[in-house]
């Protein structure tokens, strides 16, 4: 198989398995808490990660970190999986899985407003439009395409959901100064949030009774969401970059599928009938993903 053929096998792996935590996150929420669900996939997500590095023989990079990055990693824990799945899933707890989707995927933009400020790049016309276009896409989700009475259906629920993307932006920004190996970084920050996460959950909920329906969708959640497609994806961005390998910007635009498919998921194993302004709203979303990528590359 060439490496252009494995980038795309990996990378279409990822973006399939991505398509389907929506629908778990809310088949798990009705058994579940946020805080409980985040408890017990948290613990399968460093099931998962710490089996893959054990897979590939790299649990030294691990225990060999140099002590700055371990501490990196320990408050890079704080913001994920702390506090950016708490906010996400209690997001998803207020909204319908078809609109807390979609307004969560508008990261990529807040990750460029945010790069201003704290990194120092310059915006655009060309990044305006990319986010006025983006955001226009939530408020016609949010308020199902009755764009002149502005009623959102669950303001706090749409206050949540972009809130998650501030913080998934800020661990993103934070990590690009991370010297430490992906994986092992990533395992490090869950197993130093696990503990937070344990903590608000005796203080703020209870340990889940789990029933064999919660556990495999919140187990799902744990070891996709959080764990092996992270892998996948590092793969497929790996094999892209070498030789007759198609790029890694190929590859990166298989990401544009996920929003879609996830909405196929969502009518059929969550059973919401998927709102046109739904689907209008992502395309605006995906438009403006896509503009601020091209000025990227430009």
């Amino acid at each position: 198989m060439t490496n252009n053929r494995k980038a795309l096998t990996y990378g279409l792996a990822t973006v399939a398995i991505w398509s389907t935590v929506a629908s778990a996150f809310k088949i798990a929420l009705r058994h579940m808490d946020p805080l409980q669900l985040l408890l017990v996939a948290c613990a399968a997500s460093i099931a998962a990660l710490g089996g893959i590095l054990l897979a590939q023989g790299n649990l030294d990079k691990l225990f060999g970190m140099e002590r700055r990055e371990a501490a990196r990693c320990a408050l890079l824990g704080a913001l994920n999986p702390f506090l950016y799945y708490i906010i996400l899933f209690q997001a998803y707890d207020l909204l319908p899985a078809q609109e807390a989707q979609p307004i969560n995927y508008t990261w990529a933009v807040t990750l460029s407003l945010l790069s201003v400020p704290l990194l120092g790049q310059k915006m655009s016309l060309k990044d305006l439009a990319a986010i006025l276009l983006s955001y226009f896409g939530v408020v016609v989700i949010s308020t199902h395409g009755d764009l002149p009475a502005l009623d959102f259906s669950s303001p706090a629920g749409v206050a949540l959901a972009l809130g998650s993307t501030i913080i998934w932006a800020l661990y993103w920004i934070f990590n690009t100064r991370s010297k430490a190996d992906p994986m092992a970084g990533l395992l490090l920050g869950f197993l130093f949030g696990f503990p937070l996460i344990l903590a608000a959950t005796l203080v703020f909920s209870e340990l889940p009774t789990l029933t064999t329906e919660s556990l495999l969708a919140a187990t799902y959640v744990g070891f996709f969401e959080m764990g092996v497609t992270f892998a996948l994806w590092i793969t497929a961005m790996k094999y892209a970059a070498l030789p007759d390998g198609g790029g890694t910007a190929r590859v990166a635009n298989l990401i544009f599928l996920s929003p879609f498919l996830s909405l196929v998921f969502i009518h059929f194993l969550v059973g919401e009938d998927i709102l046109p302004a739904t689907v209008a709203g992502l395309g605006f979303i995906i438009a403006g993903n896509a503009l601020m990528q091209y000025k990227r590359r430009a």
